[in-house]
């Protein structure tokens, strides 16, 4: 079973953890008014000399990334290591929002990173073309 990829514009193996990314995808864009254009799905990053990738990205119009997301399959458990995951790419993306869902529960972060702190909000802000 396969599910069209709007960003990437191509057909992808309907796997557990796509369907969600693909929910969010669309989910981000219409309730919360984040542009596709500005969206970047399996963005790539170095960490500790090893190719990693992130599950999407999303630019506000500046270019400058302002939210991280991480996703996983309805049946994994978002636990400590997972934020841990999304922690450790942030060090290098140093992205202001964070995501981490399995479709089912959903968690977001702000990150201060003038004062070095971090916040669990309960909702994502609506994208501010300012942002």
């Amino acid at each position: 079973m396969y599910v069209f990829d709007i960003l990437r514009k191509k057909n992808l193996i309907l796997t557990p953890e796509e369907w969600v990314r693909q929910h969010w995808i669309h989910c981000l864009h219409a309730h919360k008014s984040y542009p596709m254009s500005l969206m970047k799905t399996e963005g790539g990053l170095i960490m500790n000399d090893l190719q990693k990738r992130s599950d999407l990205l999303i630019y506000n119009n500046h270019g400058e990334k302002i939210l991280l997301a991480e996703f996983k399959a309805p049946s994994v458990k978002i636990t400590s290591s997972t934020f841990e995951q999304i922690s450790n790419y942030n060090t290098v993306h140093k992205i202001p929002l964070l995501l981490v869902s399995n479709g089912i529960d959903h968690y977001y972060c702000k990150i201060n990173f003038n004062l070095g702190t971090y916040e669990f909000i309960s909702d994502l802000p609506i994208y501010n073309k300012q942002t």
